[in-house]
């Protein structure tokens, strides 16, 4: 049965101008968005707290829930910018110490950003990547033992499928060549011109979780035989992991359209957003086996064997990318949407209406991540040939969070 009553469903309506950005037309490719306004202003420094939109429309299935604090509104307050200058920025990994891993898609290069002054260096180039659409070189992650280990995994799309590989960090070695030569532990994963996913992360648990898109081949996100459209679950060597839901399979969850977001909260429940096509965007509540819809459904369908959203945006005002968990809420990273959404919750689901910060401030949001001190950085992608950019993008913003 579909969770409906443990998820609070959210739908965003912000007038004609969002509905019409709701149609296929309006929106030519729905897997990154449309580009962003262009004249935004860049801002150095700016603050935003309760939406001006109109208020969002909230629905839920059951009783509403109890208020909790995550339910009360919070401010964000752009502190200053940690970098900028990138191309393409994707991928983003904070290391011991606080200095960023970045990946840039079309270059295919992991740049060091320095936590001191934000300087810039080349680590190195992941060799065998292909770029174009929406493939190259994707999410990064560190291990759970970096540390010890140096070892940095990454997603990067080829002329036939998507890939992750295992590449070791060696900062003594001179600038460009800091990076090992890559081990794939896991290939075939569908590959596309759009559609190709990209996010990776770390659980709890201490297995890799992969994000998978359906390569523009609706048909794969409810073959469980395949890879597209999947959130898949992973050892440190690629293999499927022990505990998966399906018997030598490393499929977590299925029925997705495009997963870019990974986030678990504090009691070890993992959350995802996903792209729609032209209705609804959805931030997900993942639990082992289950089937999210697509393409059957989009949104929430109350439809036996598939599990709802917690939350679902109109086309035009999200396209979810990054998400992260933080001071009691999801925090999401919108491309078309260019604004980051913040969703608070209570157990397994929302405490209250989404609030947006940042709208048009800054254009395309593609990753959001908590660092060390609990600031949120936030990497804009302005400069992936779907954006208006401005003068010093691409960047990565730091944002202090207060209330909430």
């Amino acid at each position: 049965m579909p969770r409906r009553t443990a998820a609070l469903l959210v739908a965003i309506a912000l007038g004609s101008a969002a509905a019409a950005g709701c149609s296929s037309a309006a929106a030519p490719d729905r897997a990154g968005g449309s580009p962003s306004g262009a004249g935004a202003p860049d801002l150095s420094t700016s603050s935003a707290s309760a939406p001006t939109t109109p208020a969002p429309t909230v629905s839920a299935s059951t009783e509403a829930p109890t208020p909790s604090p995550a339910s009360a509104p919070a401010s964000v307050a752009v502190r200053g910018t940690v970098t900028d200058g990138l191309e393409s920025p994707w991928g983003l990994a904070v290391l011991p110490g606080g200095d960023l891993l970045v990946s840039e898609r079309d270059s295919a290069g992991i740049l060091r950003v320095s936590a001191k002054d934000g300087g810039r260096t080349v680590a190195g180039t992941v060799p065998g990547v292909t770029s174009g659409g929406e493939g190259g070189l994707l999410g990064l992650a560190l291990s759970p033992d970096f540390a010890t280990d140096h070892r940095v995994y990454a997603y990067f799309s080829t002329g036939s499928d998507n890939r992750i590989a295992r590449l070791d960090l060696d900062p003594s070695r001179p600038a460009g060549s800091q990076l090992g030569a890559p081990t794939v532990l896991f290939s075939g994963i569908p590959h596309g011109p759009r559609h190709n996913g990209g996010r990776i992360a770390f659980g709890p648990d201490g297995f890799l979780y992969v994000g998978t898109g359906d390569a523009n081949d609706r048909s794969l996100a409810q073959d469980r035989d395949s890879l597209g459209g999947k959130i898949l679950r992973l050892t440190r060597d690629g293999d499927p992991a022990p505990g998966n839901p399906f018997p030598g399979s490393p499929v977590w969850s299925l029925g997705h359209r495009n997963v870019q977001g990974l986030a678990w909260d504090p009691q070890g429940r993992l959350w995802a957003s996903e792209f729609g096509q032209d209705t609804w965007d959805e931030l997900n509540l993942i639990t082992p086996g289950g089937n999210y819809g697509w393409p059957t459904v989009e949104g929430t369908a109350g439809r036996a064997g598939f599990t709802d959203p917690v939350a679902q945006w109109h086309t035009a005002d999200a396209s979810p990318s990054g998400i992260a968990f933080a001071s009691g809420a999801v925090w999401v990273a919108a491309l078309r949407g260019t604004r980051l959404w913040r969703v608070p919750v209570d157990g397994d689901r929302a405490a209250g209406a989404p609030q947006e910060f940042l709208r048009g401030e800054y254009g395309r949001l593609r990753t959001v991540a908590v660092d060390g001190d609990g600031t949120l950085l936030l990497v804009t992608d302005n400069t992936d040939g779907r954006g208006s950019p401005r003068p010093g993008d691409d960047r990565i913003l730091r944002l202090d969070v207060n209330g909430g």
